[in-house]
């Protein structure tokens, strides 16, 4: 669906810095950014709290006026500005959730997930590469395909049991017993 002259006009509005154009961008669109990060975490099983989902919307606003709109300048109006932003805005939740990951990997912070049936379970947490590296070479093949999806390509749970054809459960279970095994194998130095 292509742009429309509304949508055209709400940019140009910004682009020219007019009064109230910005909060009406907002107004039109903020829906759509919490919806596209609702749907992006799911589906990277991440759960975010109310002041996450904030957080990251304010950061994906902040990127959409940054260097005077120069994101929003990049759209061409092939597509609806809708589609455009949930493009844009996915790429943006994803590079953040895995910068996230990388911080509780850290030990920075305390990530958990919550299931779907209000159960909480705490998520697998992301190895450092050097015992990613360590633990690819004493793992079966299999085994190892799945640690490498979750702790190198950052995919979630569900993800990558959808990937592979196999139970979420057994990925749960692959990357508990690989853990356990790299802390019972001697690191070399």
């Amino acid at each position: 669906m292509p742009v429309n002259e509304i949508e055209l006009n709400l940019l140009k509005r910004c682009f020219d810095h007019q009064e109230g154009a910005w909060p009406d961008f907002v107004d039109s669109f903020l829906g759509l950014i919490y919806h596209v990060i609702g749907l992006t975490s799911q589906n990277r099983s991440v759960v975010l709290s109310d002041s996450d989902h904030e957080t990251l919307a304010g950061e994906i606003l902040e990127e959409l006026v940054r260097n005077d709109y120069a994101l929003l300048r990049q759209f061409r109006g092939e597509s609806s500005l809708a589609a455009y932003l949930t493009v844009v805005t996915r790429r943006i939740c994803v590079r953040r959730l895995v910068m996230m990951r990388q911080e509780a990997a850290l030990g920075h912070v305390h990530a958990h997930r919550q299931t779907f049936d209000g159960s909480s379970s705490e998520i697998e947490p992301v190895l450092a590469l050097a015992e990613v590296d360590r633990l690819l070479g004493i793992l079966e093949p299999d085994d190892a395909r799945i640690v490498r999806l979750y702790h190198v390509e950052f995919l979630g749970f569900r993800d990558i049991a959808r990937k592979l054809d196999i139970e979420e459960q057994e990925v749960t279970e692959v990357l508990r017993t690989a853990r356990k095994r790299l802390s019972e194998e001697p690191a070399t130095e």
